[in-house]
């Protein structure tokens, strides 16, 4: 007897995908270069300009810190203002043709500071002007978060978060700060002061925490009062963790594709979306660094509706999920889920 069809089985998913209106909470700047705009990025700084076959090389890895330095080498070409602006519209030009409609983007203060040896004011100004274009061009809206590189220390950590905090005030765009890089080298409770400083300023607080070490990073990333956690893929290690993420809600920002690449995950089949899912976590589906992943958010919604087997309505509650632990004003984001309450 066939199978009488259903609703869902009408619906073309990946338009309905496309069209599901969705939030970005964790998508870094510098990790959103694309190929074909490293080139331009090349022939505006080399003598001997990339080639889009040498492009591509860079962006090839086959490990976690094989990632880190794959996203330096791509960085790197980033040298002057004028260069973030490029990438930062370039950005939410792509987040629009994927349904995005907000995004609270990573800005690493700590290149700027550390890589570059400059001050960041020329630089935010750039990406401003590419997030107000961006805006009336495309109608998605974006929030930044600063991320000071955690490996770089406590000492160039402070110098990001004290200056994010002075941007808060210039720039209400930005937002939050948080830590990303390599968590063995940067423990998350060595930043105990610098999150309490930070949350008196009024920043908001998130970590990368549990990518690619064990549970006890995210335990430190709660405990010194981050509000979200990203990636968190080590908690599934840890049952009175998930317990505590579960009760308390505590938005989690799931990286899938970029954990599998990195290394981090082994396999799709042992990623734990589905299960903290299922368990109750707040879970958020999110791109991390696209073209370094091969993946982005439109993507990553048609990975949890194909492999994962969550339904077109459990991809609207994950959308909802996203808009609901965004730092957007109250306003905003009602209107940003009745939107998504309302979609299709």
């Amino acid at each position: 007897m066939a199978r009488k069809q259903t609703k869902q089985d009408e619906i073309d998913a990946a338009e309905w995908l496309r069209g599901l209106p969705k939030a970005e909470l964790h998508l870094h700047l510098e990790g959103t270069i694309k190929p074909e705009t490293l080139v331009e990025l090349s022939r505006r700084h080399d003598k001997e300009p990339l080639t889009l076959a040498t492009a591509k090389a860079l962006y090839q890895y086959e490990n976690f810190l094989g990632f880190l330095q794959s996203f330096k080498a791509v960085t790197e070409r980033l040298r002057w203002p004028e260069d973030y602006e490029l990438i930062t519209y370039s950005m939410i030009r792509d987040l629009a043709a994927q349904g995005v409609v907000h995004a609270e983007v990573y800005v690493s203060f700590g290149i700027i500071y550390y890589w570059k040896r400059t001050e960041v004011e020329p630089y935010v100004e750039a990406i401003e002007r590419a997030r107000i274009r961006g805006e009336k061009d495309f109608g998605v809206s974006v929030l930044w978060i600063v991320d000071a590189v955690r490996h770089f220390g406590v000492e160039e950590g402070a110098k990001v978060f004290r200056k994010a905090a002075e941007m808060r005030v210039l720039h209400p765009s930005f937002v939050g700060i948080g830590i990303g890089g390599d968590e063995a080298r940067g423990p998350a409770d060595q930043f105990r002061d610098l999150y309490k400083e930070a949350k008196a300023a009024g920043l908001r607080l998130t970590a990368h925490a549990g990518e690619s070490v064990g549970p006890e990073s995210i335990w430190s990333a709660i405990n010194i009062g981050a509000e979200r956690i990203g990636h968190a893929l080590t908690a599934q290690h840890d049952s009175e963790l998930l317990e505590v993420l579960a009760q308390k809600q505590i938005p989690l920002e799931i990286n899938v594709t970029s954990n599998i690449k990195t290394g981090c995950c082994k396999h799709f089949d042992e990623h734990p979306l589905r299960s903290y899912f299922d368990g109750g976590l707040m879970v958020t589906l999110n791109s991390d660094d696209p073209p370094m992943f091969g993946s982005d958010l439109l993507g990553e919604y048609l990975v949890a509706h194909e492999r994962y087997g969550f339904t077109l309505e459990q991809m609207r509650e994950l959308a909802a999920n996203a808009v609901e632990a965004s730092f957007l004003d109250p306003t905003r984001k009602l209107a940003l889920l009745q939107r998504v309450e309302q979609y299709g």
